[in-house]
C-alpha cells in the first residue's frame, strides 16, 4: 500500500512516514499543497493523508483537486480542526474520512487500512498463487497450510509478486511499490529481501529471476497462477 502525507509540520509528518513504513506501507511525504499536487500526477496511492491548513495549495482546494480525478485515492483528513463543524465541511469537500488532533496512531492505521478496503478498484482481499495464501488485511500468509513468519517488508513484498503473479515486476518496480520514492536505485535490498523471502518459503523454490527483466512468483507445477482469487 503507497501512502502519500501532507503535512506541513515536518516533525509530525516524519513521525508518521516512520510510523506506517514500519506498518509496511510505503510513503511519500509532501510539505506544502504544490508539493503534493506534483506527486499525485507522478505516483498512484491508495490514500493520502491531507492535512487542511496548508501553504502553496490549500488542503481544502487540494481534496477537491483529488476528489475529480479518475481513479483517485482516498482521502483521510488529519487537522486540528476537529470541531463537528470542521469534519462537516471536510467530508462535503469529498475526504472519505476526517481525523482530528491529537490522535491515535493505532486507530489511524486501522482508518487507513479501512480506506483502502473501500476504494472503488480494491483488489480481492484474499490472494491464492502456488500454494501461497495471502491475506492483507489480517497480515497473514502461509504455504501449503504452513504459517509464514515474513517481516514487514518481506509480506509487502510476497503482495506485490503475488498482485503480478504471472508476471514480471522489475527491481524498481518493487522498490517504489513497497519501499518509496526515498529508496536508493542502486542499492541491493530487493535482491537481499529476496533471498531472505526465498529461505522462508522453502522448497521448491516459486520466486523466479530473469536477469534484466525482473522477479515473479511461478507455480513449480508449470499449472497457470490463479491471481488475485477472492477468499
Amino acid at each position: 500500500m503507497r501512502i502519500l502525507v501532507v503535512e506541513d509540520a515536518r516533525s509530525l509528518a516524519e513521525v508518521l512516514a516512520e510510523g506506517l513504513r514500519d506498518q509496511g506501507m510505503a510513503v511519500d511525504v509532501a510539505h506544502d499543497g504544490l508539493a503534493a499536487a506534483g506527486k499525485l500526477d507522478v505516483n498512484a496511492y491508495e490514500v493520502v493523508l491531507l492535512d487542511r491548513d496548508l501553504p502553496g495549495i490549500h488542503g481544502d482546494t487540494l481534496c477537491q483537486m483529488i476528489t475529480e480525478r479518475d481513479d483517485r485515492p482516498m482521502v483521510l483528513m488529519l487537522t486540528a480542526a476537529g470541531s463537528p463543524g470542521d469534519r462537516v465541511t471536510g467530508l462535503r469537500l469529498g475526504a472519505d474520512d476526517y481525523l482530528g488532533k491529537p490522535f491515535h496512531f493505532p486507530e489511524l492505521v486501522l482508518r487507513i487500512r479501512a480506506l483502502a478496503r473501500r476504494r472503488p478498484s480494491a483488489r480481492a482481499r484474499r490472494l491464492h498463487v502456488a500454494g501461497i495464501e495471502l491475506d492483507p488485511v489480517c497480515r497473514t500468509a502461509t504455504r501449503d497450510d504452513r504459517q509464514l513468519a515474513l517481516s514487514v517488508k518481506e509480506f509487502a513484498l510476497l503482495e506485490a509478486l503475488l498482485r503480478a503473479s504471472p508476471a514480471f515486476l522489475s527491481a524498481e518496480d518493487l522498490l517504489e511499490q513497497v519501499w518509496d520514492e526515498n529508496a536508493d536505485p542502486f542499492t541491493n535490498t530487493v535482491a537481499v529481501t529476496i533471498g531472505r523471502l526465498r529461505r522462508k518459503l522453502g522448497s521448491p523454490a516459486i520466486i523466479a529471476t530473469t536477469p534484466g527483466v525482473g522477479y515473479r512468483v511461478a507455480d513449480p507445477t508449470g499449472q497457470a497462477d490463479p491471481t488475485g482469487q477472492a477468499g
